[in-house]
């Protein structure tokens, strides 16, 4: 096992990028981490935008960010689609606040706010074959966790064997700033919500199971999210 910062296990993600992957670098943007299987499904309501967010509000929102150990730039909004912003959405549900569901569906996250509202972020989801639904909760959290590429990955591509004692936490980490272990019945799911540099992989398809969210978002979620909180993933 690995440990960070009291993370256990931040090791069970992979990274796989189409093409050559450069020397010092493992792209964040090919971050695929192990699939999870045995999850029911669940359908909930849908939602309306209950107001938008102007330009200014969105270099606001996603601006440079403060932290303990790496600096965070600001978000290059060229690259990010305005509908995938994060707002506060009208959103009928039956689930407490503060419970997280992802619609891989339609590239949201949302989190409960009650009284008919959620928080609404963009995201990234799993590929064909690699998506799975069903209900889990927040069984650890994690800042700048090292990531260790499974041995299955290492044999895929040896380029990654010089992290196979762990690759620290950091800006170029492939689980970014922060991450949301999932988890079932006391047992690592090998589904995480990571964050990511990387606003054009928001609103498209690349991991093996994981849920992606722009740096920023993912500080928002991560500071209001506890340990044990309820996440259901949506059928796609």
């Amino acid at each position: 096992m690995i440990r960070n910062e009291g993370v256990v296990g931040a090791g069970e993600h992979s990274v796989s990028a189409p093409g050559a992957v450069g020397a010092e670098r493992l792209s964040r943007r090919s971050f695929l981490a192990g699939a999870a299987a045995g999850l029911g499904a669940l359908g909930l309501g849908g939602c309306t935008t209950l107001e938008g967010l102007s330009l200014a509000e969105a270099e606001k929102l996603y601006g440079p960010a403060p932290d303990k150990k790496f600096p965070i730039p600001a978000v290059n909004l060229g690259k990010l689609d305005p509908k995938y912003y994060r707002q506060t959405v009208r959103y009928e549900s039956k689930e407490a606040p503060g419970t997280i569901i992802v619609d891989p569906t339609n590239y949201y996250v949302y989190r409960v706010e009650g009284d008919g509202a959620a928080t609404r972020y963009g995201a990234n989801v799993g590929r064909q074959g690699f998506l799975w639904s069903g209900e889990a909760y927040v069984g650890r959290k994690g800042e700048w966790p090292i990531w260790t590429p499974p041995k299955e990955m290492i044999k895929r591509q040896p380029e990654a064997a010089k992290y196979a004692g762990g690759m620290p936490g950091g800006p170029e980490n492939p689980l970014g700033a922060r991450t949301l272990y999932l988890y079932q019945n006391g047992k690592y799911t090998l589904y995480t919500i990571y964050s990511t540099s990387d606003p054009e992989t928001i609103g498209t398809n690349l991991t093996s199971g994981c849920t992606g969210l722009i740096t920023q978002d993912m500080l928002d979620l991560y500071e209001r999210t506890p340990v044990k909180t309820k996440v259901i993933v949506l059928p796609a």
